[in-house]
């Protein structure tokens, strides 16, 4: 039997549960198809001792707060999941969980669409495809399944346990590649990470955050990437209380670090001769954030703290110095790889020629060249922080306008 409803969200993360509230808040009809359980990345493809990149006071929806936490702190994975929760209940969200969305596709007879579920058939005028960045890990073909390591995404890292015996060796420079080296050294594992190119911004600067200073400069509606940035990971945690990620205090307290992993022949990993190359790079992109601020600071007649500390850097370790460009696996006592390499989109499940090469959707701001069709919860949608859980609600905002338009 086909049932029918305005609107149907395919996602029950941060992504459909901000378009959930805006769709309320328009009186429109609609469902939440979520696959697992709500926000089910944060609960089962994080880490144990992960916590929010950003302070509780930022990374979050407006209409909710981090009850019964410090504003400046940096909330656990669980913390995360039960806020979702908590927000679900406030907004009364008809969310249907275990319900897989198998296809999307036009309906024959008239301009609506068909959602084809493992609950049965429905119908709907439009659909917002919320299912978020994190879909489909990538582990790039560079050594074989067959080999002797053991190799798993960084979705599969629980904690340093994994681990029995050997080296590790984590390639990816971004937010998880970092927190997982320091956890796995700090558990006195022997570990070598592969670093490419990447922004480090610091994690507080002057008596404030980072995420307050991206607010007041400007970059948190930057609406593209800077020319060459498209790949370049972003080094930030909020680990133990949130510092800034310095890529040569990991060499200095047992880090072996290694440039961009290149190849691999005969049970031997091959590096590029960027290590240096990439170090630098991060620091201009960090003494550049210093230097905007501190332009800030005396522009807007601000009294902060001065921080001379900031712009002093540790000397070079030998593995920075003179780079490792081989490593042989047997050699290393390399046990396990994983690979911190970020994911791809898979929307295969959608029946619209409205992809690019890349597989990515063509829209702007969420709203899709098919109309009815829009997006959430994509990297870059309308700015830079679209990924993140305040800037989502204000891309879900600006769709579910677009809906009550029609």
């Amino acid at each position: 039997m086909l049932k029918y409803t305005n609107t149907i969200i395919i996602g029950g993360g941060q992504a459909g549960l901000a378009a959930s509230e805006h769709l309320k808040n328009n009186n429109i009809q609609h469902i939440i198809f979520e696959r697992n359980r709500i926000v089910e990345k944060w609960r089962s493809c994080r880490w144990d001792s992960l916590v929010a990149n950003g302070p509780a006071w930022h990374d979050r929806f407006p209409t909710l707060e981090f009850s019964n936490s410090d504003p400046n702190s940096f909330v656990s994975k669980n913390r995360v999941v039960e806020y979702f929760e908590e927000f679900a209940k406030k907004i009364n969200a008809p969310i249907h969980v275990n319900v897989n969305v198998e296809k999307v596709e036009k309906n024959s007879s008239n301009p609506k669409y068909l959602v084809q579920t493992s609950d049965g058939l429905y119908e709907a005028d439009n659909v917002i495809v919320a299912t978020g960045a994190f879909q489909e890990p990538i582990i790039p073909k560079i050594i074989p399944q067959n080999s002797i390591v053991n190799q798993i995404h960084s979705q599969e890292y629980k904690n340093p346990d994994q681990f029995s015996e050997g080296a590790v060796l984590i390639i990816g420079s971004g937010s998880s590649g970092s927190q997982i080296a320091e956890e796995l050294r700090r558990s006195n594992k022997k570990v070598y990470f592969s670093i490419g190119p990447h922004d480090r911004p610091p994690r507080r600067y002057r008596g404030r955050d980072n995420v307050w200073w991206l607010g007041v400069l400007g970059k948190w509606e930057a609406k593209t990437p800077n020319p060459g940035t498209q790949h370049v990971t972003i080094a930030v945690s909020g680990y133990d209380g949130g510092k800034t990620i310095d890529f040569r205090k990991f060499a200095n307290m047992g880090i072996t670090l290694l440039g961009m992993t290149k190849e691999y022949k005969n049970e031997k990993i091959i590096f590029e001769n960027d290590l240096k190359e990439n170090i630098i790079n991060g620091d201009n992109n960090y003494l550049s954030l210093l230097d905007e601020a501190d332009e800030y600071i005396k522009s807007n007649n601000l009294d902060f703290p001065e921080e001379p500390e900031a712009r002093k850097f540790e000397k070079d370790h030998e593995c920075i110095a003179n780079p490792i460009l081989e490593l042989d696996l047997k050699l290393s006592n390399i046990k396990n790889i994983i690979w911190a390499t970020g994911y791809k989109n898979n929307f295969n499940w959608i029946k619209f020629d409205i992809f690019d090469e890349t597989g990515k959707p063509k829209h702007k701001n969420g709203v899709s060249i098919e109309k009815g069709l829009y997006f959430l919860g994509l990297p870059w949608l309308s700015m830079r922080g679209s990924s993140f859980i305040w800037g989502v609600w204000k891309d879900a905002k600006y769709v579910v306008e677009h809906i009550a338009n029609r």
